[in-house]
């Protein structure tokens, strides 16, 4: 099996990503026409996100509480990655560790040379050897398929219409029209970051897929980390609402299971479902079953 054939996934993501560049060229084009001041404030935001893309990494571990952690502290969890990642064609990335009940894993980093795949220890004490693979390879594969990049690019003005929506004076205080376009922007903002945070998540659950398939071709085991979701997704209904993170730092890693906590968790999910996603690994084993 190939590593990219899911025409169909790929051409859903590139659309996704068509309507989120049209929709922000209106944006910006919006903002340019309305405000003479607007520059400085999309340098500002700019510089937000760029610090966001540099430091996404240390964010989300800070987020969920997980640290670095060295080969001599959990050698079997860095001989498996090391080895994952030799078959996945990928630098080691760095492996850290949230000492947690909630089963879960995520990567990050805005790059292969500067990623970090990090585990709780719920999830050691859950998974067996071959489900444990099929995790870590799926957070290897968004590594390999630069998630947190292009996530981080695709909410770059999304972050900015949340900031006009919330702060919509700092863009019209000055300007010689009084308080109407501020008004307007704000209004225009609103739209956007909603139609730019559903398009969003569209994406990131279309991307899920595409890491489902690439752990596949990763560990030649479909079924290991379909095993592994009825596990995890088990358990998480299980955990007690005080161990679950606030979801502050989802923008920045990719996990395996969606952290059910806060509003917009509940309004948008950032993963299909589980049901859906163990229904494509079980066709992928058929699939390389039969090839």
């Amino acid at each position: 099996m190939d590593w990219n054939t899911d025409w169909g996934l790929r051409g859903r993501m590139a659309f996704t990503m068509f309507l989120l560049f049209a929709l922000y060229l209106v944006f910006v084009g919006f903002l340019t026409l309305y405000f003479e001041n607007g520059l400085f404030p999309l340098i500002m935001l700019g510089g937000f996100a760029i610090a966001q893309y540099f430091f996404s990494d240390k964010l989300a571990l800070r987020g969920m509480g997980a640290r670095e952690v060295s080969a001599e502290e959990y050698p079997e969890l860095h001989r498996r990655i090391e080895r994952l990642s030799q078959q996945a064609d990928l630098p080691k990335p760095k492996v850290a560790v949230s000492d947690t009940q909630v089963p879960n894993a995520f990567a990050t980093g805005r790059n292969k040379k500067n990623a970090t795949v990090a585990v709780t220890t719920g999830l050691l004490r859950t998974l067996d050897s071959d489900e444990l693979d099929g995790v870590l390879a799926h957070e290897l594969a968004h590594v390999k398929n630069r998630d947190v990049m292009v996530m981080t690019i695709a909410s770059f003005l999304s972050t900015i219409a949340f900031f006009i929506v919330r702060w919509g004076w700092l863009f019209g205080g000055n300007n010689r029209q009084g308080g109407a376009p501020v008004i307007v922007a704000i209004a225009v903002s609103i739209v956007v970051w909603i139609v730019s945070f559903l398009l969003i998540r569209a994406l990131s659950r279309y991307r899920e897929y595409s890491a489902d398939r690439g752990a596949a071709v990763i560990t030649g085991q479909p079924g290991a980390l379909a095993s592994a979701l009825i596990s995890i997704d088990g358990r998480m209904d299980r955990v007690p609402d005080q161990d679950l993170r606030d979801g502050s730092a989802e923008m920045n890693a990719f996990f395996i299971i969606p952290i059910r906590a806060g509003f917009l968790s509940r309004v948008a999910s950032t993963h299909p479902p589980t049901e859906k996603r163990i229904e494509r690994l079980r066709d992928l084993e058929r699939e390389m079953e039969t090839a």
